[in-house]
């Protein structure tokens, strides 16, 4: 397998041809890209998987519901055609792009109460209980728009990818195995802040060198959902796959809010119905993702080990994560106090229905 990367020049490369096709299609003047005119426009829309991924299928469950019940068409930007997660969020605040699809592992850095899913144990993992939680959450659902309204984002859905599984040169079982090993994180403090507790050394990476830093044994481990480690191909290079029970990936999909507070009310609502479609499919599509793409890995390589942790061995992590916790109100102080309220309020009550 190659190495993925995606060389600066070509990323710059690419924008520029984004904002060149932009200005013709109205220019810079964002009155004339946020209004819809009678006889369509073309939406740009950009997330961080590859193909047939679960933001992937999001994005063209979207772009489905809004073609067939409108002149509107909606362009997919896959990972890598415009760059990173960085690269993609700038461009949608910039307004070259209309919508964007990214995991609040980025998005932290923008608003830093979206590092709550990195509290290590504090969603559940079963595909049922996470699914309740996303729909039924008052932090979620209501909480959270206004966060990213702060940063000129119309949230419009937040969903589950599926549970997070550690990848490492060995196996591991307890926070002592992790002692002297460098894991990827994405460049976020409070992620970071989880793995020094469980005794690795966190080490931030773009998503396009960590298939060849795990490669040539510059870092030890990463984090990922099944189905990304299966697509990405990281089990080749990273084939011990443990199962820490610590967490979800949560992902977000946006909109420029320049872009969504001048579209008609009737597009307004066709944005919010292709978003509910797209949603509601992906609450379907996740819970069993995980397994199907595990037995894909495995019937692909004979060197693949599975770990899932027994309850005694997940407490042991688990007793890093209040360190975690008080880090996370520390760096977000009484707004992110009274999110984690809410969250374990919402948590609470699906635990007890």
């Amino acid at each position: 397998m190659t190495i993925r990367s995606f060389p600066g020049a070509i990323v710059a490369a690419v924008m520029m041809a984004a904002l060149a096709a932009c200005s013709d299609n109205g220019g810079d003047n964002g009155s004339k890209q946020a209004s819809a005119e009678a006889e369509g426009q073309n939406w740009r829309y950009a997330h961080e998987e590859y193909e047939g991924d679960v933001q992937d299928v999001f994005a063209y469950k979207f772009k489905e519901y809004v073609e067939d019940n409108s002149p509107h068409t909606v362009q997919i930007h896959r990972f890598g055609e415009l760059g990173e997660s960085d690269d993609i969020m700038e461009l949608t605040q910039a307004g070259v792009l209309q919508f964007v699809n990214q995991s609040p592992g980025f998005t932290g850095s923008l608003i830093p109460e979206a590092q709550i899913f990195f509290i290590p144990y504090l969603l559940p993992v079963e595909d049922k209980k996470i699914v309740q939680f996303f729909k039924e959450s008052t932090a979620i659902n209501e909480m959270f728009p206004k966060l990213y309204e702060e940063q000129g984002l119309e949230l419009l859905a937040m969903y589950p990818e599926g549970e997070v599984v550690v990848t490492a040169d060995e196996k591991v079982t307890s926070p002592e195995d992790f002692h002297g090993k460098n894991i990827r994180v994405m460049t976020n403090p409070l992620l970071s802040e989880t793995y020094e507790a469980f005794g690795a050394t966190p080490t931030p990476l773009p998503w396009g060198e960590v298939y060849g830093a795990l490669q040539t044994n510059i870092i030890q481990g990463q984090e990922n959902p099944i189905f990304w480690i299966q697509s990405g191909g990281l089990y080749e290079v990273s084939p011990n796959l443990i199962f820490t029970g610590h967490s979800q990936f949560v992902t977000a999909m946006m909109a420029n809010q320049e872009f969504y507070n001048g579209l008609s009310e009737e597009d307004k609502k066709l944005v919010q119905e292709a978003t509910d479609y797209a949603r509601k499919h992906i609450f379907d599509y996740v819970p069993g993702l995980g397994e199907e793409m595990l037995e894909k890995i495995l019937a692909d390589s004979d060197e693949v080990t599975v770990t899932r942790l027994t309850e005694e061995q997940r407490q042991a992590f688990r007793d890093k994560a209040p360190q975690v916790e008080e880090k996370f109100v520390e760096m977000t102080g009484d707004r992110g106090e009274k999110l984690l309220k809410q969250f374990k309020a919402d948590l609470e009550q699906v635990t007890a229905e």
